[in-house]
């Protein structure tokens, strides 16, 4: 058996399967199945994804990658803008409590999980509502 390596550590499918089982993402959200890797119904939905930037420093062990958190709101236009600000900041929360999870052998170390930018309200063509913001992610295998 190898040892894992930098490329099995994959802060997309950390951060997504711990925010799938936080009750409070659940609760902030308005119920279960509610957070997944694309834009779905039911709304309001928070979609995590690979971020547009980070840090991949030498690629020998520890990495920074960006993850990217998007809220989506009802194209309908509910929730209000600012009830999904509140979404989205709730679940980035969440997202943070995850460096204090005990560890999950086989999982990645995560380290830090911190703001990297700013928020940012951004509807779709179609006017759904829409807010993301993303998250530097310090981890190793």
């Amino acid at each position: 058996m190898t040892s894992p390596t930098i490329a099995d550590a994959d802060p997309v499918s950390a951060i997504l399967a711990w925010l799938q089982e936080h009750p409070g993402v659940a609760d902030t959200l308005g119920g279960p199945g509610r957070v997944s890797g694309i834009a779905e119904a039911p709304w309001p939905h928070l979609l995590v994804g690979h971020g547009p930037g980070g840090d991949l420093r030498d690629l020998k062990w520890a990495t920074a990658p960006e993850v990217t958190l998007e809220v989506y709101g009802d194209p309908g236009g509910w929730p209000g803008r600012a009830e999904l600000r509140r979404i989205i900041l709730r679940c980035a929360q969440a997202a943070q409590e995850l460096v204090e999870a005990p560890h999950v052998p086989g999982s990645p170390v995560i380290s830090s999980i911190t703001p990297s930018g700013v928020l940012l309200w951004s509807p779709l063509i179609d006017k759904q509502p829409r807010w993301l913001m993303n998250l530097s992610v310090v981890l190793h295998p």
